[in-house]
């Protein structure tokens, strides 16, 4: 199967919402991790060359480095585009409200650091922000504490935490965002929307700066 992959080097290659979620959902490193965070930085800004290929992948040969993309194209987590595009205008800071109160039902998320400090938000106030934002920073503690036992002992993929109301629904969601040595963990109040084109503004904006 592999002998016969070919690369259409006039395309752009697109992250989508899924592939952006498996590229920061979880810390280790592998090929595939590698290529998406990669095209999260340039995908939609420059044409996937085969040499762009090679080097994003870090592989040994093209061959490996089209499996590694066919088989991302194959789970949905890449698409081709024909058109590029140029990296938005503004600052991360300046975007990040608008992009997060679409990640939420209810319009309210922010963005938090493993130490606590909240770095954007939308539909909560600047109190109530920090006091999420260094209860996620404790979540994240916690959960890298007993990740031996919730992801090898209990086989757990999931790494979201969440408050939960009577009838299991999510009141406030902390799912942690791994881009390079840099931890987030990206709070939601109410039913999230992070297959919404706005997760993967935030993602690219984010690798590009700290991946």
């Amino acid at each position: 199967m592999t002998a016969s992959l070919s690369l259409n080097s006039a395309l752009y290659a697109e992250v989508t919402p899924a592939g952006a979620w498996y590229a920061v959902s979880h810390g280790e490193s592998g090929a595939d991790r590698k290529l998406l965070l990669q095209l999260l930085q340039h995908g939609g800004e420059l044409p996937l060359t085969e040499a762009r290929l090679l080097q994003w992948c870090e592989a040994a040969s093209l061959e490996q480095a089209l499996t590694v993309l066919y088989r991302l194209q194959r789970l949905g987590f890449v698409q081709g585009s024909s058109d590029g595009r140029c990296e938005p205008a503004g600052s991360l800071e300046s975007r990040l409200p608008a992009l997060l109160a679409q990640l939420s039902g209810e319009g309210r998320a922010l963005l938090a650091d493993d130490n606590g400090l909240y770095y954007a938000a939308a539909g909560f106030r600047h109190e109530a922000a920090e006091q999420i934002a260094a209860l996620a920073g404790d979540i994240i503690g916690m959960a890298r504490r007993h990740s031996r036992l919730l992801q090898h002992n209990l086989g757990l993929g999931a790494q979201a935490w969440a408050l939960i109301d009577p009838a299991g629904h999510a009141e406030l969601g902390f799912h942690p965002l791994y881009l390079g040595r840099q931890t987030f963990l990206l709070v939601i109040g109410g039913q999230p929307r992070l297959g919404d084109s706005a997760f993967v503004a935030i993602i690219e904006a984010l690798c590009r700066r700290y991946a």
